[in-house]
C-alpha cells in the first residue's frame, strides 16, 4: 500500500485515542502491509510501544504524559519560546490527564483494516478528517514567528468585523475572536468550494475558517490567512444589528451592555480588567497572604454609614408583614435568618478574623452599597481588594499598597501593551507616560493637616476657581481637592494622605495619640482621586467598645468582633481598594460604569 496511505490509516487510529491497535496487528500478522508498515509505525513510536508492550493503558497514557509534559518544559526553555508549538502541546497535555482521569474504558470492538484508498475520496471519517489542525487565537498568530507559523494550517473562529470584495472571484474577511484588539484577515478566493459560503457574512456573524497562515501582502499586519473553508456558524442579520461599523457614544453603548464588549474599547477594558484581576492573586500569593472568600450577606454594618440593601424573604405584600409588639416597626426576628440581613458593604470585618490565626489574608469580590448616587465615581454593585495583615501598622499597610498597584500596572504594561496603546492613542495622550511613571517613582505621603493648610493656601489665590472653596480641619477632602494634592502640588505622583480627623472615619480605625486623628490614610491618584483607604485597626478592646457606643453602635452585635481584642489580640492593619477605580486609572475610563461588564447603579438593574 502507499505510504501516505498508510500514515493517514494511522492518523485514524490515534484519532480515536491511541488505544485501537488490533486492526494494526492485523496487518502485521497478516504480511499486508510489509516494509510500509514498518516505515510508518516508526514515525508513530508511541503507537509501536503500545503494539510491543503489556503496559495497561493508564500506563501508557502516563508515559505519554511525561513524554508530553517534557516537551512543554524543552519549548518553554528555549531561548525564542515558540507560543504555538507551546500551545498544541499544552492542550496535548490537558486532553492526555483528562484521559487518564476518566479511569479504563471498556474494550473497544476489534476495528477492520483499514479499506483501500480511493482517488476521490479520503479514508478518514468527515468529523475526523481535519481533526489534526489546531484552532489558534488570533493573539497566538500575530506573537508567533514568521518560522513557527507561516505555512502552518489552523483553524480560526470568531466574529466578523469587515467584509470586502474585489470582483466575484477575491473577498477579504477580518475575524476577531476577542484575544487581541486587532483582528486577522482572511483572504477568500472563488477556488474555495465553500466560496459561496462568504456571501452569506455579515457583520458579527460568527464563523470557522480553515486556512494557511501566510506573510500578509497589506500594511498593518504581519500576517494573513490564505482560506481554504469557510463556515457560517451563525449568521448575524445586518439590518437591525447594533453594532454597525460606526462610532458609538459610550453612553449608548451602556444601553447594549449585552453587545458591547464586541466593540474595541469595551474589549479592550476587558481585557486590562482580566489582567488586573491575575495580577492581584498573583501579588497577593507571591507575597505568601491567603486568600478568603468573605460572605455576601451580612448583620454587620462595617462602615457604619447605613448605605445597605436589605436581603429578606418576608411577604412582599404590606398586609403580610409581621410587625414588632409595638406595631411601628417590621419583626426581622420572623425572617430567614432571624434578623436584619443585608449585602455587605465590605469583607473587612471577616478577614480581620482570619488574619488573627492566619497571620495575612486578603478578599476579592463584589461589595453592596445603596448610596443614592449617579456620579461617574460610584456603583450600587462593585469589587474590593481588602487585604489584612496581623502585627502590622499603617506604614506597613502603606507600603504594601504602593507595592500592589505598582506591581499590577507592571503586569497591565507588559501584557496589554497593544491595549494600552489604544487608550492612548483615543483617550489620554498622557497614559502611558503616567503609568510608566507609577511604576518607578515612590509613592508621596502627606499628613491631612498638612494637605489641609497646603489646599487653604491654594484656594485663597482665586476661591472662584473651586467649587469646594471652604475647607476646613474635620471636612472631608473633595474629589477636586484629592485631584489637585496629586496632580499638581505631588506634581502627577500617587499620594498617600494619612492621619485623618478621627469625626470622618470609620469606628474600627485605630486612635492616635493627640486623641483628634486616627491611623488612617487614602490613596489619591492622578486623574482619579482616592482609589485606596486603609488603616491600623483598634486592637484595645476597651477603646474599641468605647468607640463602638460613641458611633451609635450596638457592641452586642459584633461580639465575635470584640473577641478578637479578648483573645491575642495583636496591632494589625489593612486596606480596602476599589478594582473598578483601579481599572479605570489603568485604562483611562472616565465613567466607572464603563469599568465592569453590567453596572448597577440607581435606577439601573439591567442584564
Amino acid at each position: 500500500l502507499d505510504e501516505n496511505q498508510l500514515l493517514r490509516d494511522f492518523d485514524y487510529v490515534e484519532n480515536l485515542g491511541g488505544k485501537c491497535f488490533s486492526s494494526i496487528k492485523f496487518g502485521l500478522a497478516g504480511g499486508t502491509w510489509s516494509s510500509a508498515s514498518a516505515h510508518a509505525l516508526r514515525q508513530r513510536p508511541h503507537l509501536l510501544q503500545g503494539l510491543c508492550s503489556t503496559a495497561t493503558p493508564s500506563q501508557e497514557i502516563e508515559a505519554r504524559i511525561k513524554e508530553c509534559g517534557d516537551a512543554v518544559r524543552a519549548l518553554k526553555g528555549a531561548s525564542e519560546v515558540d507560543k504555538v508549538a507551546v500551545s498544541t502541546k499544552v492542550a496535548e497535555l490537558l486532553a492526555l490527564k483528562a484521559e487518564l482521569a476518566e479511569g479504563p474504558k471498556k474494550a473497544q470492538p476489534t476495528i477492520a483494516a483499514p479499506p483501500p484508498p480511493s482517488s476521490s475520496s479520503s479514508s478518514l471519517p468527515p468529523s475526523l478528517e481535519h481533526a489534526s489542525v489546531p484552532r489558534l487565537k488570533v493573539r497566538a498568530i500575530q506573537d508567533a514567528s514568521a518560522d513557527a507559523i507561516v505555512g502552518k494550517e489552523v483553524f480560526l473562529k470568531g466574529w466578523v468585523r469587515t467584509l470586502r470584495t474585489s470582483g466575484k472571484a477575491l473577498a477579504f474577511v477580518e475575524v476577531n475572536d476577542g484575544s487581541s484588539r486587532q483582528g486577522l484577515q482572511a483572504v477568500c478566493t472563488s477556488d474555495m468550494a465553500s466560496f459561496a459560503t462568504v456571501g452569506d457574512l455579515s457583520t458579527g456573524c460568527a464563523v470557522s475558517i480553515r486556512g494557511e497562515v501566510v506573510l500578509s501582502q497589506g500594511k498593518g499586519q504581519a500576517y494573513e490567512l490564505k482560506a481554504l473553508e469557510v463556515e457560517l456558524v451563525g449568521a448575524c442579520p445586518s439590518e437591525d444589528y447594533p453594532l454597525q461599523k460606526k462610532r458609538q457614544s459610550l453612553e449608548f453603548l451602556r444601553g447594549i451592555a449585552h453587545l458591547r464588549a464586541r466593540t474595541n474599547t469595551i474589549a479592550a477594558v476587558a481585557r486590562v480588567r482580566s489582567v488586573l484581576a491575575f495580577a492581584t492573586h498573583e501579588f497577593f500569593q507571591g507575597e505568601g497572604f491567603a486568600y478568603l472568600q468573605s460572605p455576601l450577606i451580612t448583620a454587620s454594618d462595617c462602615e457604619g454609614a447605613g448605605e445597605m440593601f436589605r436581603v429578606t424573604t418576608l411577604p412582599s405584600k404590606v398586609s403580610e408583614l409581621p410587625l414588632t409588639e409595638d406595631k411601628e416597626s417590621i419583626d426581622y426576628s420572623q425572617d430567614f435568618f432571624g434578623k436584619a440581613a443585608y449585602l455587605t458593604v465590605s469583607g473587612q470585618l471577616s478577614a480581620e478574623t482570619y488574619a488573627c490565626a492566619l497571620g495575612d489574608v486578603y478578599t476579592f469580590g463584589p461589595t453592596f452599597r445603596a448610596e443614592n448616587s449617579q456620579t461617574t465615581r460610584h456603583l450600587a454593585e462593585f469589587h474590593m481588594i481588602e487585604p489584612e495583615m496581623s502585627f502590622c501598622d499603617l506604614t506597613g499597610a502603606m507600603d504594601n499598597a504602593e507595592s500592589y498597584v505598582k506591581f499590577c500596572v507592571s503586569q497591565a504594561l507588559g501584557k496589554c501593551g497593544d491595549d494600552l496603546q489604544f487608550f492612548n492613542d483615543f483617550y489620554d495622550k498622557s497614559l502611558l507616560a503616567r503609568l510608566e511613571g507609577l511604576t518607578t517613582k515612590p509613592f508621596a505621603r502627606l499628613r491631612y493637616r498638612t494637605a489641609v493648610e497646603l489646599l487653604r493656601a491654594e484656594i485663597a489665590k482665586d476661591p472662584t476657581k473651586w467649587q469646594f472653596p471652604t475647607l476646613e480641619f474635620g471636612d472631608d477632602l473633595a474629589t477636586e481637592h484629592e485631584k489637585w494634592l496629586a496632580e499638581v502640588h505631588s506634581e502627577g505622583t500617587c499620594t498617600f494622605v494619612y492621619d485623618y480627623p478621627r469625626t470622618i472615619k470609620s469606628f474600627y480605625m485605630r486612635d492616635n495619640e493627640d486623641g483628634e486623628t486616627v491611623a488612617a490614610c487614602d490613596l489619591l491618584v492622578p486623574g482619579v482621586g482616592e482609589l485606596v483607604g486603609g488603616s491600623q485597626r483598634e486592637e484595645r478592646h476597651d477603646v474599641l467598645v468605647a468607640k463602638m457606643e460613641e458611633f451609635g453602635l450596638d457592641p452586642n452585635d459584633y461580639w465575635w468582633y470584640l473577641d478578637l481584642r479578648k483573645y491575642g489580640s495583636v496591632p494589625h492593619a489593612g486596606y480596602g481598594l476599589g478594582f473598578e477605580r483601579l481599572v479605570c486609572y489603568v485604562t483611562a475610563t472616565d465613567n466607572i460604569r464603563d469599568a465592569i461588564a453590567f453596572p448597577r447603579f440607581p435606577g439601573n438593574a439591567e442584564f
